[in-house]
């Protein structure tokens, strides 16, 4: 089924890290078995960087490898999308499988901020990639799998 997730989120200086973290805490917390929400902070790994233009940014990121979270966090985001979201992700999911079997989900972080899952198109998004697990390996196996779990 589900490999391993991978939530990665940049928190601009323009922005409040604490509200990024929170963006990113709807899933986590949708997710996680222990949902303290204390103890999030500690399990997100957290880089201090420079943007493009030399602009300081905060990248939150954490990997989810437990089958009980992999599978939390997809059906959270299933059962808590819009039915145009649900239809955009089926007519897009073959363009969102990439070759090496991971499928990829940007969210909206405003909307997530306000407890909404939101599918986007935008760069500036908490971005998931969930890296879907078959033997052997095989795409079609992969999409039909994607298609179970957030379809």
């Amino acid at each position: 089924m589900i490999h391993h997730i991978n939530l990665r989120v940049i928190a601009h200086s323009t922005e409040e890290k604490s509200r990024v973290m929170d963006a990113l805490g709807l899933f986590l917390k949708n997710s996680l078995k222990n949902k303290d929400s204390d103890l999030l902070s500690e399990l997100v790994d957290t880089i201090e960087a420079e943007g493009h233009y030399g602009n300081p940014i905060t990248i939150f990121s954490i990997q989810l490898t437990r089958k009980h979270d992999t599978m939390a966090f997809s059906k959270f985001v299933h059962n808590n999308m819009t039915s145009e979201d649900l239809e955009t992700l089926q007519s897009e999911m073959p363009d969102r499988l990439d070759d090496e079997q991971v499928f990829h989900l940007r969210f909206d972080k405003q909307e997530a901020y306000m407890g909404r899952v939101k599918i986007v198109s935008s760069s500036d998004a908490i971005t998931a990639k969930v890296k879907i697990e078959t033997y052997p390996k095989n795409r079609e196996m992969a999409g039909k799998i994607v298609e179970e779990l957030f379809g």
